[in-house]
């Protein structure tokens, strides 16, 4: 590893360790370095690019044993995971940031990992560490090609997951729902794409967000529904999982769209042995419940008010 370093790693290097060690201030690095404080600046920010820098924060209130014991017992689940985002604070970033940390511990060498896409799923993405495993591989489980201005950030979630754990990533390069079911079934039935359905439905460990049925959702926004389709979803769903939409009691919404669908169906999902839900917020209260209900993760990652929010509605 010491061959590998240029003169910029091992200044940074001599910059972090003086930084955050010795709690110099960054004029004072800057002097003792003999370097100027906008170079202390972008090399502390180059020795957390690469991975010489990682920061820990222990929150007690996410700590709550209390709460992750009640999550668990009333969903059977085999752990939680509670954020407290503070005033003004991001609730996307705490959401990415502790979903990231808890795939760093379930995802080892030869694990084969699915992914669904979203915000959510972008936000888990650009908090992962580059931790180099031998033999992952990561699934799309679902088509990701927009036919609108709204992006799904597949391309790039599957990147940033692929670069973290030194995986090979296996692309669905197509929608996730088709205009027709012929069409449909004419695409799967194409050696590669079937291939790649068949390792998103039998992966190690899923990973994948719940999305509230609202006018503004990223699901209804793509190009992929009339607006007949639309208004039956905004009727009858509460929510979705991998473009998979359902209604309060857990049946499919639409079986006519679902039967469009390209990606892992729910009955798939529910048999992988680990299945990682990371969501919250308000809005998206009545979707994570139901899927918790329906058994779709063994795993959550959610913030406390919507913790509270799911117990209190049980």
């Amino acid at each position: 590893m010491k061959d590998m370093l240029d003169h910029k790693d091992c200044l940074s290097l001599d910059a972090a360790k003086l930084y955050y060690n010795s709690s110099f201030s960054q004029a004072e690095v800057a002097a003792h370095l003999g370097i100027s404080r906008p170079t202390v600046s972008k090399l502390l920010t180059h020795a957390a690019e690469r991975g010489f820098v990682t920061v820990s924060i222990t929150d007690p209130r996410e700590q709550s044993d209390e709460l992750v014991s009640a999550l668990c017992e009333r969903f059977s689940l085999a752990d939680a995971r509670v954020t407290a985002t503070p005033p003004g604070g991001s609730l996307l970033a705490d959401l990415g940031s502790a979903g990231a940390a808890l795939l760093e511990e379930l995802i080892t060498d030869h694990t084969s990992v699915g992914l669904s896409w979203g915000e959510t799923m972008s936000a888990v993405a650009s908090h992962l560490r580059k931790r180099p495993l031998e033999g992952v591989d990561i699934v799309q489980l679902k088509g990701g090609h927009s036919h609108s201005e709204r992006s799904t950030k597949d391309l790039q979630t599957m990147q940033a997951f692929t670069q973290a754990f030194n995986a090979e990533a296996h692309l669905l390069p197509l929608p996730v729902i088709f205009d027709s079911v012929e069409a449909k079934e004419w695409v799967v039935r194409d050696r590669h794409i079937s291939t790649i359905l068949d390792m998103g439905a039998s992966v190690d460990v899923a990973v994948f967000t719940a999305g509230a049925i609202e006018k503004e959702s990223l699901a209804l926004n793509l190009g992929y529904l009339t607006e007949e389709e639309s208004e039956e979803l905004l009727t009858n769903a509460v929510g979705d999982v991998c473009s998979r939409f359902y209604t309060a009691e857990g049946a499919i919404a639409s079986p006519a769209v679902d039967a469009r669908t390209v990606g892992i169906g729910l009955d798939d999902l529910t048999q992988r042995p680990t299945r990682v839900l990371v969501a919250g917020g308000h809005t998206k209260t009545r979707a994570i419940n139901v899927a918790l209900e329906m058994g779709l993760a063994t795993h959550l990652v959610t913030d406390q008010s919507t913790a509270h929010r799911l117990l209190e509605h049980n």
